[in-house]
């Protein structure tokens, strides 16, 4: 009998963090939960960086996950933005970790391609393969949607080399 595993995907980003949980045994995958974490725009960047940590940190607790994946952040033009996102994406890797979790990390482009079938696909088209690959699937937002997209990138590649190489640091 194939082992169930339990993976937690997420989306960063400091404004709405997104989260999905899955089942995995052997190739067939369980929706379980999605959600978002939201932080306070009126708030500074400290404080909004705790609302994630102690959000992320009740969905661990609630849901027990066993591995964790978390999408790599892309650079765009606005230095400041990307800073921002890049110290929420450092609390999404900081949770799991912190809860003895190992932690993945995936271009958004391989989660694209895994779920879609292309690097290229739009926000429309991971939702509509999310729920493709997984009926009961719900998720409240695009970060929610993204985040299970992220926990079936997962699912396909643990045990990869790709995998391997996204735990080592994402060489």
């Amino acid at each position: 009998m194939a082992h169930t595993i339990r993976v937690l995907g997420i989306d960063p980003g400091l404004r709405r963090t997104g989260w999905g949980v899955i089942e995995v045994t052997g190739n067939r995958l369980v929706f379980i939960a999605s959600g978002t974490v939201t932080s306070d725009n009126k708030k500074n960047l400290a404080q909004r960086l705790v609302q994630l940590h102690n959000g992320l940190s009740s969905v661990v607790d609630a849901q027990n996950p066993m591995e964790a994946a978390v999408e790599l952040t892309f650079v765009n033009k606005d230095a400041g933005a990307t800073l921002k996102l890049g110290q929420a994406r450092g609390i999404a890797l900081l949770v799991p970790s912190l809860a003895g979790l190992s932690v993945a990390e995936y271009a958004p482009n391989l989660v694209k391609k895994t779920v879609v079938g292309t690097g290229h696909a739009d926000k429309e088209q991971i939702r509509v393969m999310v729920k493709i690959l997984m009926p009961r699937a719900t998720f409240d937002t695009d970060d929610a949607a993204d985040a299970l997209a992220i926990a079936i990138c997962h699912a396909h590649h643990r045990g990869t080399a790709t995998a391997r190489m996204a735990q080592a640091g994402a060489a």
